[in-house]
């Protein structure tokens, strides 16, 4: 009887030529050399390299902040002072100046909120008036991140304010109307990611340019090399000698 050949798996073969693996050693060691020549490849960059690293990222940082953050939306209500049968339009202008600076304080906030339906934290916060020095006229701005919420919040003041002011025409001789409501805004406020990133990158070629400014300067003479030596007078002694 014949036993059965077995065979034994098939060993990869080797290349006797192929150089063997670098120990761990030498593979840190030469991961070193390059992180020590890192500084003085940096230094070999143009001063313009600089300039342009601010400038690139500078801009991408402003990019990225114009993408991440919450739109805001703003919305204006005007109302307008009119003088009564017994005022005069100057009396109405100094009244609407007047009536600007309280639009803000809680007493109009308070009943404002009834109709904007947000807390009065929220009108603190995101409502603003302005008045003009020509004409007996006041804004009533009011930004959200909602659209719809903004609108809202400038015509619930606006409202509030012209209820306060009817309940004084008695003494004042001037009431307030609503010259505009103020409507849904279509389009954000805020700046666009484009326009972060244009001064985000402005930012960062002027900080880049200011360090290039105030840098220390390299110094003519490069590693290795001496100065020039200069001969010293000759002395008198030494004149006579060659003449």
């Amino acid at each position: 009887m014949t036993e059965p050949l077995t065979q034994s798996p098939a060993q990869p073969a080797t290349d006797p030529e192929a150089p063997a693996p670098a120990p761990a050693p030498a593979r840190r060691e030469r991961a070193r050399t390059a992180l020590r020549r890192v500084p003085g490849r940096l230094r070999s960059l143009p001063p313009w390299s600089a300039l342009a690293a601010g400038v690139l990222a500078g801009g991408l940082l402003g990019a990225g902040y114009g993408l991440v953050v919450t739109p805001q939306y703003t919305a204006t209500s005007y109302v307008v002072a009119v003088p009564s049968d017994q005022s005069d339009p100057a009396s109405a202008l100094g009244f609407a100046q007047a009536y600007g600076r309280v639009a803000t304080q809680l007493a109009v906030l308070g009943d404002a909120q009834m109709w904007a339906h947000v807390p009065v934290a929220d009108l603190e916060r995101s409502v603003r008036t302005a008045t003009s020095p020509d004409a007996p006229m006041v804004s009533v701005t009011a930004t959200s991140a909602d659209p719809e919420e903004a609108a809202d919040m400038a015509n619930a003041v606006a409202r509030a304010l012209t209820k306060h002011a009817d309940a004084a025409a008695d003494d004042t001789h001037v009431e307030l109307r609503q010259f505009a409501r103020a409507t849904e805004p279509t389009e954000s406020s805020s700046p666009s990611a484009a326009v972060t990133g244009l001064v985000g990158a402005s930012a960062g070629g002027l900080l880049c340019g200011l360090a290039l400014l105030v840098r220390p300067r390299r110094s003519g003479r490069g590693p290795g090399r001496t100065p020039a030596a200069v001969p010293g007078p000759a002395s008198a002694a030494d004149g006579r000698g060659q003449l």
